[in-house]
């Protein structure tokens, strides 16, 4: 598992080391795998890079390329297609000039699937072994490679940008914008709002955010938020509400208290509602997506060691409300988390949005998150997922006559209303939540 970007640089030079000839990198930021790839040359500028991409055709990224473009490429290479290029590169392989050579295929995930690009990314396997060269498909997080390559491709993941990384942007940011250099109060905050982004997008979100003035931080959440929720099935919960805004479920709220200002504190909360749903159809589903989407979920928790609650109990007994509001009274996000949403119709389409959402909680969690599911029927939820949910199993019921007293307090002040109230036996939270609110209306 690559933590950090040091960890993603020392990789690409043992790979280099070792002449790996078929390499993929699945990144959020193309440019920023392809400058790592080429800082890892280890200064040897007589080293051919090349880029392709569809629109581009072949682009030398350095003099030795464009000193060996005619020999591998003809005349041809800035408009010769994905296919035409791959019969190059096997064919120019033994070429000289080309030894050595460095070549990135942008994008190949969307045509990796016809069969003469996948053959002809194999047939550079053993030529590009004895030539020295290395091609490097740069595709999308989460992305699948064929199954004809999976063997011979090795599969890197570049990690968005560590606290560390960011610190080392921000001054520089300060500076472009002609601002005095940032304290470290400021530099905190940057961080914290700008963690779980790509390289480009932080910086972006950075820019727009800085004025002469200094630092907007809300605006910077806000397009942190916007920039998190491009991901299909992530949504940054905007409400409020903390545990003071919830009456009862004392015990949960100090159970969750204790673990969010613990000792190994989360950095995020991540809420799936109804979580039976997002995972019914497992081991049964005649696509296997289901299947594949709690696998892929099951190994992430377990490799990260990732803790969590589920929280079961009838409709509307607050186990939302706790999920929701666990994050602001801890100050940190909370993220929504919809399997759903990130299922595809494309072949391996839904795999791919789960493990680029995973991705991205993976970057604003630090590596510590903490996971609260609802559910209403936990005996429909698979036992190897339950077990992932290591801090317990909460069961939530209707409010006491005490909880409902707390619950009117809060809804009654909150909408500035009082008088007589109705029998209230066997009510819900939200019930009395929804006559407080028309009677505030």
């Amino acid at each position: 598992m690559i933590r950090s970007t040091e960890d993603f640089r020392n990789l690409l030079k043992a790979a280099r080391r070792a002449g790996t000839p078929l390499l993929a990198i699945r990144t959020a930021d193309p440019a920023s795998a392809m400058a790592q790839v080429s800082a890892c040359l280890c200064g040897k500028t007589e080293v051919p890079v090349f880029a392709w991409d569809i629109m581009g055709g072949v682009a030398a990224r350095n003099k030795a390329a464009k000193e060996a473009t005619a020999h591998v490429f003809g005349e041809k290479a800035a408009i010769a297609g994905p296919a035409d290029v791959l019969l190059a590169l096997h064919k120019g392989a033994a070429v000289k000039q080309f030894a050595d050579a460095i070549v990135f295929f942008n994008n190949p995930q969307r045509i990796w699937e016809q069969v003469d690009i996948v053959q002809g990314v194999w047939n550079l396997r053993d030529a590009f072994k004895v030539g020295g060269q290395m091609l490097v498909l740069v595709t999308t997080p989460g992305s699948v490679l064929p199954v004809e390559l999976q063997n011979d491709v090795m599969i890197i993941d570049e990690p968005l940008p560590s606290a560390d990384d960011l610190r080392e942007i921000i001054p520089g940011m300060f500076e472009s914008a002609e601002l005095a250099p940032p304290d470290v109060s400021v530099v905190d905050q940057a961080v914290d709002a700008l963690v779980g982004l790509a390289a480009f997008p932080a910086e972006q979100a950075l820019a727009m955010s800085l004025s002469k003035k200094g630092l907007d931080v809300e605006r910077l959440w806000e397009r942190k938020r916007q920039a998190v929720e491009q991901a299909p099935g992530l949504t940054i919960w905007r409400g409020g509400e903390t545990f003071a805004d919830i009456g009862g479920c004392d015990n949960i709220k100090r159970f969750l208290s204790a673990v969010l200002t613990g000792q190994e504190s989360p950095r995020v909360v991540v809420f799936v509602d109804e979580i039976e749903k997002a995972f019914a159809g497992t081991g049964t589903d005649t696509s296997g997506v289901k299947t594949e989407m709690t696998g892929t979920m099951l190994g992430w928790m377990q490799d990260r060691g990732a803790d969590g609650i589920i929280a079961i109990g009838p409709p509307d007994a607050a186990k939302s409300m706790i999920a929701k509001a666990a994050g602001n009274t801890a100050g940190i996000p909370t993220v929504a988390f919809d399997l759903s949403a990130m299922q595809s119709s494309l072949v391996g389409g839904s795999g791919e949005r789960l493990r680029a959402a995973l991705q991205v909680v993976d970057a604003i969690s630090q590596g510590k998150s903490l996971w609260i599911a609802t559910c209403n029927s936990i005996t429909s939820l698979p036992p190897e997922l339950r077990r992932r949910f290591t801090l317990g199993t909460f069961f939530f019921d209707l409010p006491s006559a005490e909880e409902r007293e707390a619950i009117w307090k809060i809804y009654l002040a909150k909408w500035k209303v009082d008088g007589e109230r109705p029998n209230d036996e066997g009510w819900t939270g939200a019930e009395i939540r929804d006559v407080a609110a028309r009677r505030g209306g």
